[in-house]
């Protein structure tokens, strides 16, 4: 986009309305993908979650069970999952004495409960590993899906690149339901993430270039909500369904809907003119202007039409130059940097919590739930002080209470009330950063690149959303380890951020050259 056309463009916003008409009809398609990618998100911790099972004895599952107490150790007072006396008894009785109490061996076969899971369906007893690396699969799909993505997004637009994902979703998410081995699942976790998992941030990058600054806020708030609608709807489903495989048919098949945008969404007006597309990005603009019923000044769509590109700067627009001019700029670089760490320590912190509620006390699903609610009063609260304080202020804050309130849980006894409300809180301060720093990192890139530089930072992010879910294996060592690591990483994150620049109320960047400038553009009024 020619420098001068992104206020010219936020002018027009301005008097198509804050949230006019045909912003939100594009936000109604937008909030669907969001909604899903909430689902999809939290999935593997339902398809995958531990249940209740014991060692088999062979010797003795023909009789009653009064022979349990004698066969299997207790721990907590609870029977050892994986191990259990050496049975030496030549009359093939089961009683208190046909075990040796002081030989314990390792379980080769195991009895599940009625529970459902994959650690049932693919005998995973005793390999926790196994189990949680179901998780770390999935995200690492993210690994590939964010950067590729991110670049096809702006090389190819945003409608195509989100109609694309949401077909990889259902595509190989309904097949993995199928899935006949452990080799099976795995191979269809990672690919489905690696082709679709950039769904959410596809349609969160549209719904940013669709509003003024004033609106980039209010337009994230309801892109998380939908996501953390999906996030409770899927835990509440799992538990009425009781069956993953079910479970995943349900969830995935309506992703195919998306496919419809192709025919019935219109591209981003932004992105167009970021390609020199003046004449398309016009065509839409008028339909929004019927259907708001307001007048656009001519000489602001004159101004945009006057957007003429020479063969230099149709080169500036590609990635790869884009990317070379980023890595050149110390500034620049020093921000991508920035926001990658800010990214890992949000997506470690987020989704181990998120992972880790299952193991307090009480009804799992209810739990999740419950940790997944509480994103939104966070996301409202976000809301409130992004507007009234600004980005850098708020990231400051957060990630500092994040870190205080993981680490405070170290003092309090796991199994009372306070210490679901302290880790209620930590999950609190850790959303409103999450929020913050998406906004934040949509902000400081320009048009040209916003979705590949942004992808980057998610991608990186994700190298902590791919350990989370290993995260449970730290508490077999020490219960508070997982949240003292999730604390002391939001502690150096509110630290650093203290050199990320304001961004509150400034025209999106539609070049480097912009970007570069934000640290020093003063706060416009607001309008």
């Amino acid at each position: 986009m020619a420098e001068g056309a992104g206020p010219n463009l936020d002018e027009v916003w301005r008097i198509l309305g804050p949230f006019g008409k045909y912003t939100v009809v594009n936000y109604a398609f937008l909030l669907f993908p969001c909604y899903l990618a909430g689902i999809y998100g939290s999935v593997f911790n339902f398809e995958a979650m531990d249940i209740n099972y014991r060692c088999a004895i062979p010797e003795c599952e023909n009789e009653n069970s009064t022979w349990i107490e004698y066969a299997i150790p207790k721990q907590n007072n609870k029977f050892d999952k994986c191990r259990r006396y050496d049975y030496f008894n030549e009359s093939n009785t089961c009683d208190q004495w046909s075990f040796n109490r002081s030989s314990i061996i390792k379980c080769k076969e195991y009895i599940y409960s009625n529970e459902d899971s994959v650690v049932k369906d693919f005998n995973l007893g005793c390999q926790d590993w196994k189990r949680t690396l179901i998780g770390t699969i999935y995200c690492a799909g993210f690994l590939i899906a964010l950067p590729v993505t991110g670049v096809l997004s702006d090389k190819y637009g945003r409608v195509k690149a989100m109609a694309v994902t949401s077909a990889m979703y259902a595509i190989f998410g309904t097949i993995r339901s199928f899935s006949t081995s452990y080799e099976m699942l795995i191979v269809f976790e990672f690919l489905e993430t690696a082709t679709g998992a950039a769904m959410y941030s596809t349609a969160f990058v549209f719904g940013m270039e669709l509003v003024r600054p004033d609106g980039r806020v209010f337009g994230n708030t309801l892109m998380n909500f939908a996501f953390i609608l999906g996030s409770m709807s899927l835990s509440l489903l799992a538990w009425v369904l009781q069956n993953w495989r079910l479970m995943l048919r349900i969830v995935y098949a309506p992703a195919f809907l998306v496919l419809s945008y192709l025919f019935i969404l219109n591209e981003s007006p932004r992105w167009l003119l970021s390609k020199g597309r003046c004449e398309e990005a016009l065509s839409i603009l008028k339909k929004a202007e019927n259907m708001n019923k307001v007048t656009i000044p001519e000489h602001l769509l004159a101004s945009l039409k006057a957007a003429k590109y020479d063969e230099s700067s149709i080169n500036d627009m590609k990635f790869g130059t884009v990317f070379t001019k980023v890595v050149k700029s110390r500034t620049m670089l020093l921000r991508l940097v920035l926001c990658c760490y800010l990214w890992i320590t949000c997506s470690f912190a987020y989704y181990g919590l998120s992972i880790n509620s299952v193991s307090l006390a009480g009804n799992k699903y209810l739990n999740y739930t419950f940790v997944a609610f509480i994103e939104i009063p966070a996301n409202s609260f976000c809301y409130v002080v992004l507007t009234k304080y600004g980005r850098k202020r708020v990231l400051v804050t957060m990630y500092a209470l994040g870190g205080i309130f993981c680490i405070g849980l170290t003092l309090i006894a796991r199994d009372s009330l306070w210490s679901l409300f302290i880790y209620l809180a930590g999950k609190f301060a850790i959303t409103v950063a999450y929020s913050t720093v998406y906004v934040t990192a949509s902000e400081i890139f320009p048009t040209n690149a916003r979705q590949s530089l942004l992808a980057i930072c998610s991608t990186t992010g994700r190298a902590g959303a791919t350990m989370a879910p290993l995260s449970p294996l730290l508490a077999l060592y020490n219960d508070n380890l997982p949240t003292i690591i999730f604390g002391s990483l939001a502690l150096l994150a509110s630290l650093l951020s203290l050199t990320i620049p304001e961004t509150d109320h400034v025209t999106l960047p539609d070049n480097v050259k912009e970007a570069k400038k934000i640290a020093q553009i003063k706060k416009i009024s607001k309008l």
